[in-house]
């Protein structure tokens, strides 16, 4: 089974997780997915294979090598898709040799992916690509990634004459929700670095992430009858508005890109009596990120002395930037960029504007750098993922575990 048939499977299995049933995994589906490629890997030949309650799947590809002192490295990817958009009922179609031009996605309800939206389908004519049907996301975040992994492993299997030490690999649920590393057990997992296939673009290496936190202001009002309210009605909604105006207008995800960090409001509950504001505050920079975190403080002081006691704010770190723990072992991006380079493909070096398991695995003490799984505008409708793109992967997983013995 090639990389592509593995995908069009995978896909076909409902994982959207879900952060508000406080269980791991989340969902059920995830479990159901996770069974389905242990029976895999198990055919596979795989060794010390192990999925836990928790939904986390790891085995190992033995080495096949006599050679002292190899280390074992280890590569990962999620099972669970977001849950901005339904993942059931998945119907992907290949696009086959794409000429450009806009791809009809669902011609009974209009829905177009176009190079004059998504500009960067332009570098893919000639390629084949698999798009979904307009109704549901795709999932190659993270399927892609998984199918590569196993593809790669099932290669190295039946090419014993590229040598290699151990590889662990593991695939957990929950990622989407920035839980996947939770119960993460790394001592079990045992390798001495990772890799995260759940990049995007081909090329992408990722070893730096926002420094990531979540804010929640609560206003506090006081409802009386609107006919008879001056001087007495207190209107959390309005308040609400105050607060979420005051922050700088240009630092949001809409007008942002590269190293800037930003505000990000993803939800509001309100009602008069009591309204609720939810974001995320993203920063790469440390220092401007414990900023960012002190400015909803000082905003939050600013309301409560034009009307006291009405708001409330609780601040939650969710991450930090991995750099600090995968700069001082620069090897193992220079064996991730020279696997890229030996599988004709230029590296592209980028800061993640986001966050992965990795980033929360390298501090619990597994540096994980982040490489490309193909896919692009993750999360939505208009997903799609390049045949070749996954292809390159695979080859990339294939060439950092020849390289790992190599060296």
């Amino acid at each position: 089974m090639n990389v592509v048939d593995r995908f069009l499977q995978y896909v076909k299995f409902d994982t959207q997780s879900d952060e508000l049933t406080n269980m791991t995994p989340s969902t059920p589906g995830q479990m159901i997915f996770a069974q389905h490629l242990e029976n895999e890997l198990r055919e596979l030949g795989l060794d010390d294979i192990s999925l836990d309650d928790n939904g986390y799947l790891m085995a190992t590809l033995p080495a096949n090598t006599d050679k002292a002192g190899i280390p074992t490295v280890g590569f990962i990817a999620h099972l669970d898709t977001s849950p901005d958009l339904t993942g059931r009922h998945v119907s992907p179609r290949i696009v086959e040799n794409y000429a450009g031009g806009d791809i009809t996605l669902n011609a009974e309800k209009g829905i177009v992916l176009s190079p004059s939206e998504f500009p960067e389908l332009n570098n893919y004519i000639g390629q084949s690509l698999i798009v979904t049907d307009g109704n549901t996301l795709l999932g190659a975040d993270d399927k892609a990634g998984i199918a590569e992994i196993i593809t790669a492993i099932a290669y190295l299997k039946e090419h014993p004459e590229i040598k290699h030490g151990p590889i662990r690999i593991a695939f957990n649920p929950d990622e989407e929700i920035g839980q996947g590393a939770h119960k993460f057990d790394v001592k079990r997992f045992g390798a001495d670095w990772a890799y995260t296939m759940d990049g995007g673009e081909i090329g992408e290496l990722e070893y730096e992430n926002f420094n990531a936190a979540v804010a929640k202001v609560t206003f506090t009002g006081r409802n009386v009858h609107p006919g008879y309210a001056k001087h007495k009605m207190i209107n959390s909604i309005r308040i609400a508005n105050q607060f979420a105006i005051m922050l700088p207008r240009w630092e949001t995800p809409e007008h942002t890109e590269g190293y800037e960090g930003f505000y990000h409001l993803i939800s509001i509950e309100g009602t008069v009596e009591k309204t609720v504001l939810t974001y995320i505050i993203r920063d790469h920079d440390r220092d401007r990120f414990e900023r960012r975190k002190k400015e909803f403080e000082h905003l939050t002081r600013k309301i409560n002395k034009e009307f006291p006691g009405v708001a409330s704010l609780e601040i939650k770190d969710q991450y930090y930037n991995m750099r600090e723990k995968i700069e001082p072992l620069s090897h193992i991006i220079d064996i991730a960029i020279q696997a890229m380079k030996n599988a004709d493909v230029t590296p592209k070096v980028v800061p993640i504007r986001g966050g992965t398991d990795g980033a929360q695995l390298s501090f619990m003490g597994l540096p994980c750098p982040n490489i490309f799984a193909g896919g692009l505008n993750f999360h939505g409708r208009y997903e799609f993922v390049p045949i070749p793109s996954m292809e390159k992967a695979t080859d990339v997983i294939v060439e950092i575990a020849r390289l790992v013995a190599e060296r």
